[in-house]
C-alpha cells in the first residue's frame, strides 16, 4: 500500500493530508484561532466532587472547569497507553481494577487541592475538557510516564525475543521514578535511539515539575508540540513512502527534526515548490469540499446517509443505482455491503468520527455472509490510529461500534450549524468559506487570469472578510495584486460565493475550484 502524507502551510490555516493508495484517509487542520489542547498541562484546583459521578471538576483557567474521572486519577499509571494503541494487555481492566481499589473518590481528593492535570480531551459541545493526574509525554519511540516505575511493550511488536531486548535495552536507561512505554515504533532501535528519546523527554518534565511547584491554579506548565510536529512524529513512520511540504520553514524544521530522530527518513522528504496549490496536485480539495456532505456515493452505485446527534453517528447503507444480478441477489447485496464497508471506514477515519457509531447494513440471510462483512469491516481499521471496539453484525443487519474521541470532528472545524434549519444541518463556515474563496484566487494567479474582479457573499461572510483585525480581501489583493470589489448579496447562501470578471462581465466562480480534470 502506497501511503503518503501532504502538508500545506496557508496564512491562517495548517493541513496535513494522510493518502494510502491516493485516497484520503485522514485530514488534519489546525487554525489560529483554535489551537489543539490535548497533551497540555496544568496546574489544576480541584472546585467541586460529585461522590454519584466518582468525579471532579478542577479549576484550569478555563471558562468551564475540567471534568476529572476518578478512572484518570493517577494510581497504578496505565496513561501512557493512550498513546499506542493496544500498548497494554492490562488498560482494558483498568478502570474495573481502580474502582475495586477505591470506594470513593472523596478518598483520593478534597476540595481546594492542587494537582498537575493533562487534557486528554478537547471541549465538545457543551461540555468542558476531560482530564488525568497520569501524566504522560510521548516521543519517537517511546512514552515516559512520570510517577510510575515500570517497562511495558507495545502488544503490536510481537517478537518475543525482540520485546525481551527492548526491556533490557530501557532497563539500562530509564532512571528511577518514571514509567516507560516502548512504542511500535521503537522496535529494532538502537540503545542510543531509546537513550536520546527518553532524554529528551526527561528534559520537557523536569521543566513542568519545577515550573509547577510556583506555579498558581490555571498555568499552563505544558503546551503540546504543534500539528505538524505531532503528526509526523507519530504518523511518519517507516511505512510512509513520502512526506511532501509547500513551505520552505516547515520543510527545513522538518528535515532537522528527522534527522535527528529517524536520519533514514530524510530522503522521503519533498519540498513541493509548484504554484499550482499541493492540494490541488493531488486531488485532495474535492475530497475535502465533500467531507461535510451528509450523503456520500461509493463504487458500485451505493450512496451511505450520515447523521450526527448529540448521542452517537448512524450511517445508513443504500443499493442506489447498483442493480447487480437477478440469478443471486444474496451475493449482490454481499458485494455492495462489503463496498460501503470500505467507505464507511474510510469516512469515519476521515471525519474523524468517534463516540457511538450504528451502521445499518443491507439486510442479508447468510449468516456466513454476516461474518464476512464483520471481519472485513474491522480489518479497515487496521492503520487507525484511534482505538476502537466493534461488535459482530447484529441479527437485524447492524454493526454497533465505540472510537476514541479526543476532539471534537473535523467536520466541526469545517462547518457551522446552519442557521435556516437552526442547527439540524451543517454547512460550511465563514471561516472554510474564506479559505475557499483564498484558494481561489491562489490558483487564478497560477493560470493568469484578469486583475480585476468582484466578489459576492453572503451578508454575514462579508462582514467576516471585512473584519478590522484581518482584512481578507486587502490581503489577498495584496499577496496577488489583484483589484477586488466585494458585495454583499443577501440572495446567496452563507456557503456560497460568486467571483465575476470586471472586465469580461462574466460569471467565472466555477473556472478555479480546484478540481483536477
Amino acid at each position: 500500500m502506497k501511503k503518503e502524507i501532504i502538508v500545506n502551510v496557508g496564512e491562517h490555516e495548517t493541513r496535513i493530508a494522510v493518502t494510502e493508495d491516493d485516497k484520503l484517509v485522514e485530514l488534519h487542520v489546525e487554525r489560529a484561532d483554535s489551537e489543539r489542547m490535548v497533551g497540555d498541562m496544568y496546574q489544576g484546583r480541584v472546585t467541586g466532587i460529585v461522590q454519584g459521578m466518582q468525579a471532579a471538576f478542577v479549576d484550569i483557567g478555563m471558562e468551564k472547569a475540567a471534568f476529572l474521572h476518578i478512572s484518570d486519577i493517577s494510581l497504578e499509571s496505565d496513561s501512557a497507553a493512550r498513546y499506542d494503541i493496544d500498548a497494554e494487555e492490562e488498560e482494558v481492566n483498568a478502570e474495573v481494577t481502580r474502582r475495586h481499589k477505591y470506594e470513593s473518590i472523596e478518598a483520593i481528593l478534597k476540595v481546594g487541592q492542587e494537582l498537575v492535570v493533562q487534557i486528554i480531551k478537547e471541549p465538545i459541545s457543551t461540555k468542558g475538557p476531560r482530564v488525568t493526574s497520569d501524566l504522560s509525554l510521548p516521543g519517537r519511540y517511546s512514552v515516559l510516564a512520570p510517577g510510575s516505575n515500570y517497562i511495558r511493550v507495545s502488544k503490536r511488536i510481537i517478537n518475543f525475543a525482540e520485546r525481551r531486548r527492548l526491556r533490557r535495552l530501557v532497563y539500562d536507561v530509564k532512571p528511577e521514578g518514571v514509567g516507560i512505554i516502548v512504542r511500535t515504533e521503537g522496535e529494532g532501535r538502537t540503545e542510543k535511539e531509546f537513550t536520546n528519546d527518553i532524554r529528551r523527554l526527561l528534559k520537557i518534565w523536569y521543566k513542568v515539575k519545577k515550573k509547577a511547584e510556583r506555579a498558581r491554579p490555571g498555568t499552563l506548565l505544558h503546551k503540546e508540540e504543534s500539528m505538524t510536529s505531532s503528526v509526523i512524529r507519530d504518523v511518519f513512520t517507516n511505512d510512509v513512502d513520502r512526506l511532501i511540504v509547500d513551505d520552505k520553514d516547515i520543510y527545513r524544521n522538518t528535515m532537522k527534526y528527522v534527522k535527528s530522530i529517524d536520519p533514514e527518513l530524510k530522503n522521503r522528504i519533498e519540498q513541493y515548490d509548484s504554484e499550482v496549490p499541493v492540494f490541488d496536485t493531488y486531488n485532495i480539495e474535492p475530497e475535502i469540499d465533500k467531507m461535510i456532505d451528509r450523503k456520500v456515493w461509493f463504487r458500485k452505485g451505493g450512496y451511505l446517509i450520515i447523521d450526527h446527534t448529540e448521542a452517537l453517528t448512524t450511517i445508513d447503507i443504500n443499493s442506489g443505482r447498483f442493480v447487480g444480478t437477478k440469478k443471486d441477489p444474496e451475493n449482490m447485496i454481499l458485494q455492495t455491503n462489503l463496498e460501503a464497508a470500505h467507505e464507511a471506514a474510510r469516512q469515519i477515519r476521515l471525519r474523524d468520527i468517534g463516540g457511538l457509531i450504528i451502521l445499518d447494513f443491507i439486510d442479508m440471510y447468510s449468516h456466513a455472509n454476516h461474518k464476512v462483512l464483520f471481519e472485513e469491516f474491522k480489518s479497515c481499521f487496521d492503520n487507525d490510529r484511534a482505538k476502537n471496539s466493534i461488535l459482530p453484525v447484529s441479527d437485524f443487519g447492524l454493526i454497533e461500534m465505540t472510537r476514541e474521541r479526543t476532539k471534537p470532528s473535523i467536520m466541526y472545524t469545517l462547518s457551522e450549524s446552519c442557521p435556516t434549519c437552526h442547527g439540524f444541518g451543517r454547512i460550511m463556515s465563514k471561516e472554510t468559506m474564506a479559505m475557499k474563496v483564498e484558494r481561489w484566487f491562489m490558483r487564478a494567479k497560477v493560470a493568469k487570469a484578469g486583475k480585476r474582479y468582484q466578489v459576492r457573499f453572503h451578508p454575514d461572510v462579508a462582514k467576516f472578510m471585512m473584519n478590522e483585525d484581518v482584512n481578507r480581501i486587502k490581503e489577498i489583493e495584496k499577496a496577488h495584486r489583484f483589484k477586488i470589489e466585494m458585495v454583499a448579496d443577501e440572495l446567496l447562501a452563507q456557503d456560497d460565493y460568486r467571483i465575476i470578471d470586471m472586465i469580461e462581465d462574466v460569471d467565472i466562480t466555477a473556472l478555479y475550484q480546484g478540481v483536477r480534470p
